[in-house]
């Protein structure tokens, strides 16, 4: 194992990705996905917000940055829909599928389901991450992705840590979990290899022109540039699909991006800062995922921004990435405000 692991640190160092074959097995696979279609069966469409997901540059500031539900979402399970599933009221159409209508589901399955809990806390999750240099990381969000038949859009390139910032130093890593094989046709994911060693070029934040100013219009949340000269290449399709990306992808093989396909149970490393983005859903298959972000948490110096759009009600601490057993001493421990 230690061997395997000293691999794992030297790929992923390198290319700032990692994809670690037959990491859960079917049993774990099929465990979450009927979990998921149990939470679908319990949602009802009529009773809950659920807004449309989007990671289109024209869309993504009023799918997500006008939206309470989205803030809202950071510790609960949140349905989110997509384009083209609803009427112009925001409701599902009548007659609509609702399994077949998302987009995903999140922000804290890891928080508050037992089955999701189990995966996002086991000793091997722990090991991994700590094998890959996080000494004391925190768990903020987690999200099932369902990339659904013919109709599952694209998630334009862009950097996680763009999303989920930390200080002095960005610090978050993505576990993209198969649940289902993921292939050229129905998704798989594309990555740059090597891009991690860029600059995180922008953030998603809080907008203060709403949260401290008196603009009630406002949009919630608006992008910061952090590369303010824009002189990296990437500029060129931060946040859009990269010229050339329709299939057979020859635009996105020119800029570096390689496919990463997967079969259900394999695990994708993705570090925070790495260039990445998925195809359309153009086949009768699935692609359904489970996917972790982490990052290092207070003890090493590191700080959630509170400008990040996702924040735990009431100063609520994200829960620690330790086994669950550990998990449960840890926080009557913070409860007594006991440190460790």
């Amino acid at each position: 194992m230690a061997a395997e692991a000293e691999r794992w640190k030297e790929d992923f160092d390198r290319d700032g990705y990692l994809c670690i074959k037959g990491f859960c097995t079917d049993a774990e696979c099929k465990g979450m996905i009927d979990r998921m279609n149990g939470l679908i069966e319990e949602w009802d469409p009529a009773r809950d917000d659920a807004p449309v997901f989007s990671t289109q540059k024209d869309e993504q500031l009023n799918a997500q940055g006008k939206s309470d539900a989205f803030l809202d979402s950071a510790d609960r399970i949140s349905f989110f829909l997509e384009k083209g599933a609803t009427d112009d009221k925001g409701a599902l159409k009548p007659g609509q599928n609702k399994a077949r209508s998302l987009n995903k589901v999140g922000h804290g399955l890891h928080v508050v389901d037992d089955v999701f809990k189990a995966y996002s806390h086991s000793d091997k999750v722990c090991s991994l991450v700590r094998a890959l240099g996080w000494k004391n990381p925190v768990l903020p969000q987690s999200m099932y992705i369902f990339k659904q038949p013919e109709i599952g859009g694209e998630v334009t390139s862009h950097q996680d840590s763009t999303f989920l910032h930390t200080t002095p130093r960005p610090t978050c890593l993505g576990l993209w979990l198969a649940l289902q094989d993921a292939t050229l046709e129905n998704g798989c994911l594309w990555a740059r290899p090597g891009s991690h060693k860029e600059p995180v070029r922008r953030i998603f934040v809080r907008n203060p022109a709403f949260f401290e100013g008196t603009d009630s219009a406002a949009p919630k949340m608006i992008f910061e540039d952090l590369d303010t000269d824009r002189k990296a290449t990437a500029w060129q399709w931060e946040g859009e699909m990269p010229a050339g990306w329709e299939p057979p992808s020859k635009g996105l093989a020119e800029k570096g991006f390689i496919p990463v396909e997967c079969k259900a149970g394999d695990l994708v490393v993705i570090h925070g800062s790495v260039d990445h983005m998925s195809l359309p859903n153009v086949s009768a298959k699935p692609r359904q995922t489970y996917q972790l972000h982490l990052v290092e948490g207070p003890s090493e110096g590191i700080t959630w921004s509170p400008r990040n759009w996702l924040q735990y009600p009431n100063s609520k601490p994200f829960p620690a990435l330790v086994p669950l057993q550990d998990e449960g001493k840890k926080r009557k421990a913070d409860d007594a405000g006991i440190n460790q």
